[in-house]
């Protein structure tokens, strides 16, 4: 589906430091299984601190395992001072880049270390003092200020590729854009991207993808013994699976490009692409 680089797929498939310290000095927690994403980051630091040991424990897609992963290689020699100023596209950059769409994995491990050295240091982070504005995700006001600073994000979709903000329900996307506004505003002369108001969120583009697949494309499989049914959606890759008569026809292929993905794309968004599940 994704673009990712062979360093991404190297610490994918083979993903080192992984575990948790006993009596760390220094422990991070972020995100959560309820968002899809969550990092342990355990930190042990010798008197001179120098970190000496990082693990990670890591739930979430390949991205994030592997900004887990190179984070800790990344943080292990380095002092607490060092560790404090690695940036997530520090993080990106040492897997020779993310997908856009993936850049949060980055800021989840940048963060982890932060609240780890936090931990370590005795101190309660600024972030999490932050007034809520996307409640799928947790993601603070506060958050999202330094995500749009940091990466001089200028759109709504550009900040949910960073926090996720706004990729849930989708009902903070007008506090998103005032935030971005004023942000924005603050500190330069540069435009907002003016985009539609009403963004497709994943979750409404699942919904409507089933809707389609419902009440369009269903009834005419089903009256040749056939019948559909939707695996995933990664960004704008569909994947289904063909039942009865359907999967086992010489012609589903075209079955797959010529019916159901063209009226995906009439009906839902144009630039979806369908494919069936290997």
């Amino acid at each position: 589906m994704w673009e990712y680089t062979d360093k991404v797929q190297q610490h994918f498939l083979n993903p080192h430091n992984v575990g948790e310290i006993d009596k760390p000095s220094g422990s991070g927690d972020v995100g959560s299984l309820a968002c899809g994403d969550a990092l342990k980051l355990t930190l042990k630091i010798n008197s001179d601190d120098i970190i000496t040991e990082a693990k990670f424990k890591t739930f979430g897609c390949a991205s994030a395992i592997a900004s887990s992963s190179v984070l800790t290689e990344m943080v292990i020699g380095m002092s607490v001072e060092e560790a404090a100023k690695v940036t997530n596209e520090d993080i990106a950059d040492a897997l020779g880049g993310l997908p856009k769409e993936k850049m949060h994995c980055s800021v989840m491990g940048r963060e982890a270390l932060e609240a780890a050295i936090a931990d370590y240091r005795g101190l309660v982070l600024p972030m999490a003092e932050g007034e809520v504005v996307c409640e799928c995700f947790g993601v603070t006001d506060l958050e999202v200020i330094r995500a749009i600073n940091e990466s001089n994000l200028r759109s709504v979709e550009e900040i949910t590729n960073f926090t996720k903000a706004g990729g849930g329900c989708g009902k903070c996307e007008d506090n998103l854009r005032d935030i971005l506004q004023k942000t924005v505003s603050s500190v330069s002369e540069t435009p907002v991207l003016q985009i539609k108001p009403k963004r497709m969120t994943s979750l409404q583009k699942i919904k409507k993808i089933e809707e389609v697949l419902e009440r369009e494309i269903r009834p005419g499989l089903r009256k040749d013994g056939g019948d559909i049914e939707l695996i995933d959606v990664d960004g704008d890759f569909v994947i289904v699976s063909l039942r009865g008569a359907c999967k086992s026809c010489n012609k589903s292929q075209t079955t797959i490009k010529e019916y159901v993905e063209r009226k995906l794309r009439e009906l839902v968004l144009d630039s979806l692409i369908v494919e069936e599940e290997n």
